[in-house]
This record gives C-alpha cells, structure tokens and sequence, in this order.
C-alpha cells in the first residue's frame, strides 16, 4: 500500500489508518449540553438540522447550522451545546434511545437539532507526527459530499455485513482527505495542506511522498519547485512549518516506523525503502529521531 500511494495527502491518511469507534445520531431539543474532556480522539460532526455551540478546548465558540461539517483531527475535549446552554449544574446525560442514536435535553421538548457525531482512532505508530502535518479544526459549510458520507458510516457501524472494516477504513480515509482539502487554503496554518497549495511547494511535496528511499537533497527539491535553494527553503519553512530535510526525515520515520510495526522486512530492506544506504546508518536516525533502536521500536509496537 505504502509504495501505491505518492499523493501527500492521500498517503499521509493512508499511514493513520482511521478506524471507527463511535459514530451515533444525536438528537436534542429545549437547553441542553454536553461536556466530553481528556478524550485525545479524531472527532467529526455532520448538522443533519438545526443550531448548536460548539466549543473546542483552546478555541473560540462556533456556530453549526444544517449542513455544516466539523472534523478536528486531534481533540482534546469539547463542549456542544444548544445556543442558550442550559443553568449551571442542570444535569445533561444524554439519553439513548436505540442502537447510535441518543437524545440530549428534556424528553418534553420539542427535537430541532440532529446531528451525526463520529469518534474514530488512528492506529498508526506515527499517528503524533502525521496528524502535527494537519490542521487543528476544518470547518465546511454546505459540502453535500461530505453531508452524504457520514450517514453511510452510520449505517455501516450499525450493521453486521462481511467486509464491515475494510468498508470503514475506506469510507473513513475518503471522509479525511475530502474534509481536509475541503478547507480555504487562506485560512490554513502552516502545515502539510498549506504546502499543497502552493503549486511550486506541492511539486517538492509530491516528490517527497513518491521517492522516500531516492536521494532528497534541499537542491534537488528547489530545482523540482523551480525555485532558488535559498527561496525554496525559506517558502517551504514559512508554509509547511518545518525546514525541508526536517519534513523529509519526519515523512521517513513514518514510514519506516509504519514497516517496523508491520514485521514483513527486516532493517535492511527498511534502510533501503526510507532512504538510508545501510540497516546501521539507518538504526542511527532511527535512534536520533525516535529515542529507541529500530528493533526495540518493533519489539513495543509490532503487531
């Protein structure tokens, strides 16, 4: 999979392996809130109908209205809540009321708010570097591809069918790169997409992500941008957030740390995947990025 896939983008979601762990259709009606913290988990939500509060840790309130899109690669905790929350210590569990679906706020009131809320994990050993490449917070209005994707991830946690992970893994990772480039490119920190938005910057991006075993040197990746070395440099650290060499080993440790964890080659043939001439030389930036030796690594992760 990993030699297939030389898109950045598509080849960094490839690497996390996005899998589900909750999806639910969340319904609510009169005040109401509820309070998640310490979660460390992706989370996406699709506003089926209505508007709600939503409240990242670290970040201003937004308003959701019908039809917009919320995906927050890294989420530490949240709050969601109806426009006016309801009194302090008013209890606010919510409530469920079948299979994925719970109810939030008095069972008396009125539903004018639905919502498809989905937690899922990146199971990739490199998971911290590869979603440090992303965004903090995407949030689309009226995406009607992204609005269609979600109810299928319901229905398919919901069911019981052969094939159920493959197809959420796949649906999973096409949900990830619609959502992350479905962002203005203006409003983007520094980071992976950033660079892709940047023609000349994406070129050398690309090059990066297709020849992670080649020779990459800062020269060569100007040339590829059709820039100076100098101007190169400068643009790729202002936009991407990380001198180029920096990326390159980043991208490279990915990889390999993704192959460590498979178990299929050994720290030869690894070397020669991520651009390393010997199983040595490569042991030692191994050790120098990630603290431990390439078989230890293996030794705590590998499946």
């Amino acid at each position: 999979m990993l030699d297939s896939v030389s898109d950045p983008l598509s080849s960094v979601v490839t690497l996390l392996k996005p899998t589900v762990s909750i999806s639910k259709m969340v319904e609510a009606g009169g005040p109401w809130l509820v309070a998640r913290r310490d979660m460390a988990s992706p989370f996406y939500c699709a506003m089926v109908e209505g508007r709600c509060q939503l409240k990242v840790t670290g970040r201003d309130p937004v308003t959701l209205t019908a039809g917009d899109f919320v995906l927050i690669p890294h989420l530490q905790g949240f709050t969601m809540s109806s426009e006016v929350p309801p009194p302090l210590h008013t209890p606010h569990l919510p409530l469920e009321t079948g299979p994925g679906r719970f109810r939030l706020g008095s069972s008396d009131a009125s539903v004018d708010v639905r919502a498809l809320v989905g937690h899922c994990r990146f199971d990739a050993p490199a998971s911290d570097l590869l979603v440090s490449l992303l965004p903090e917070m995407i949030h689309v209005s009226g995406h009607s591809r992204l609005t269609a994707l979600v109810p299928v991830i319901h229905e398919e946690t919901r069911a019981d069918r052969p094939g159920r992970e493959m197809i959420l893994e796949r649906l999973l990772e096409v949900l990830l790169i619609e959502a992350l480039r479905s962002g203005p490119a203006t409003a983007l920190p520094p980071g992976l997409l950033r660079g892709l938005s940047d023609p000349q910057l994406a070129s050398a991006l690309r090059r990066i992500h297709a020849e992670a075993g080649g020779a990459l040197s800062v020269s060569d990746l100007a040339k590829e941008a059709g820039m100076s070395r100098s101007t190169f440099f400068e643009r790729f650290r202002k936009e991407v957030g990380r001198a180029p060499l920096e990326y390159v080993t980043d991208w490279r440790m990915a990889v390999a740390k993704t192959l460590l964890r498979q178990g299929r080659l050994n720290n030869t043939e690894i070397a020669l995947r991520v651009g390393y001439g010997s199983a040595s030389a490569f042991g030692l930036a191994f050790v120098r990025h990630e603290g431990l030796s390439p078989g230890a690594f293996a030794s705590k992760h590998g499946r």
